[in-house]
């Protein structure tokens, strides 16, 4: 065969779209890594900013508030509005302002600027994550699961080991070297998408009126209500995780490190493994699963707990990778739904909201349950109740839509 032929040209070409493909599937995962770092990190930073501005530390606090209603908010409007058309402008513009509004919070002086770079700093991570997701299923139509898992699992790593040695370098070269680290990370990822990054598909013009359509979609509202259910049982159960294993009743540990540490190493495995089973399994089947896993090691936490307060490692761990690995099946389900719509990285978003707003109201019934004096099992138990009801919610999904 010649090196002309036409048939060794083509092959050519498809190897070598298959290698900018897969290359842009790791730059936006690296892109989620400085996500899931930014999103995370200001939390370990409120001490240093509080001494820095000399702010209070409720009000040091609203920074990790701005960031997170502007991704829960903001994002879902901004994914709206943009061009359907567009998708690969819109995609490296979201993380431009990403780079841009964290590099402008290193720089900040003024608190109440600070305070406008973290909103802006959200609302471009929920719109990059959004579209990044759906861009990567787009280019790897054969392994769409594969690709939203390395995803996943780029933003997981970037919260359980990036935020870490975010917090390291913060404490020995001050506060803004966090920042720093996250517009480093972004910026290599929007020069590698910038030159790498091949077309995505273009979708008609939506308007506005009709993309707003999904929210009465009761396919698309039953998947983001089962996200919101799994994000109360698991991230509300995640914010009282510390005051349950240091308590009296359950053996007053000291240190809840080695904890944390293996419900975060937990979803970084389960969002990286869950991957190739997405792509072999029906993603509604696989919900299914996750939700009972979920349901039944945090109603099995207390119990363990009252065994052998280190046998909890082990449901902690299993508890940390379904909790991560559950939005893989749940995005391509979306995007599944959706794209067809041209509305799938829309869908997407509004996923990621209900996350937050999950967080939040765990948070909230769990802080209830503690200012009433509740016996502390109440927490893993409550949460693991709830992950009940989204799997009986699930099954009627899964029997309505047989898909």
């Amino acid at each position: 065969m010649s090196f002309n032929d036409p048939t060794c040209e083509q092959k050519s070409a498809t190897v070598t779209r298959c290698y900018t493909c897969s290359l842009s599937v790791y730059l936006i995962a690296l892109g989620a890594f400085s996500l899931g770092m930014a999103s995370y990190v200001t939390a370990g930073l409120i001490p240093l900013i509080e001494q820095a501005f000399n702010v209070s530390v409720g009000l040091a606090a609203q920074l990790v508030t701005a960031f997170t209603l502007a991704y829960g908010i903001g994002s879902p409007i901004a994914v709206a509005v943009l061009p359907a058309n567009r998708q690969k402008n819109g995609l490296l513009a979201a993380l431009g302002l990403f780079v841009l509004a964290n590099a402008a919070s290193a720089l900040a002086t003024d608190f109440t600027w600070l305070l406008v770079f973290r909103a802006l700093a959200g609302i471009g991570a929920g719109v990059y994550l959004a579209m990044g997701i759906a861009a990567a299923a787009s280019i790897s139509p054969n392994g769409r699961g594969k690709a939203i898992a390395l995803i996943m699992g780029g933003m997981a790593a970037g919260t359980v080991l990036g935020v870490p040695v975010g917090l390291v370098l913060a404490e020995n070269m001050g506060w803004a070297i966090a920042f720093w680290l996250v517009t480093i990370l972004g910026l290599i990822t929007l020069l590698g998408l910038i030159l790498w990054l091949p077309e995505l598909p273009s979708y008609d013009s939506v308007p506005l009126r009709k993309k707003l359509s999904l929210l009465v979609d009761r396919q698309v509202t039953t998947i983001l209500a089962v996200s919101l259910l799994a994000a109360i049982s698991s991230l509300g159960m995640y914010t009282f995780l510390a005051p349950f294993i240091s308590s009296a009743e359950y053996g007053d540990v000291h240190s809840i490190t080695p904890y944390l540490w293996i419900w975060g190493l937990g979803g970084i495995a389960g969002s990286f493994l869950v991957g190739p089973l997405t792509d072999r399994i029906q993603n509604s089947v696989m919900t299914l699963s996750i939700m009972l896993i979920l349901a039944i090691s945090l109603i099995m936490l207390p119990f363990i707990a009252s065994w052998n307060i280190w046998l909890t490692m082990a449901p902690i761990a299993i508890w940390g990778v379904v909790g991560w690995a559950l939005q893989v099946p749940q995005n391509n389900q979306l995007l599944h739904v959706r794209e067809h719509h041209g509305d799938g990285n829309l869908a997407v978003a509004l996923n990621e909201s209900a996350l937050y707003l999950g967080s939040a109201i765990g948070a909230a019934l769990g802080g209830m349950a503690l200012s009433l004096s509740l016996p502390m099992w109440v927490l893993p138990v409550g949460a693991g109740v709830v992950a009940v009801i989204g799997v009986l919610l699930q099954l009627t999904y899964i029997n309505q839509y047989r898909n």
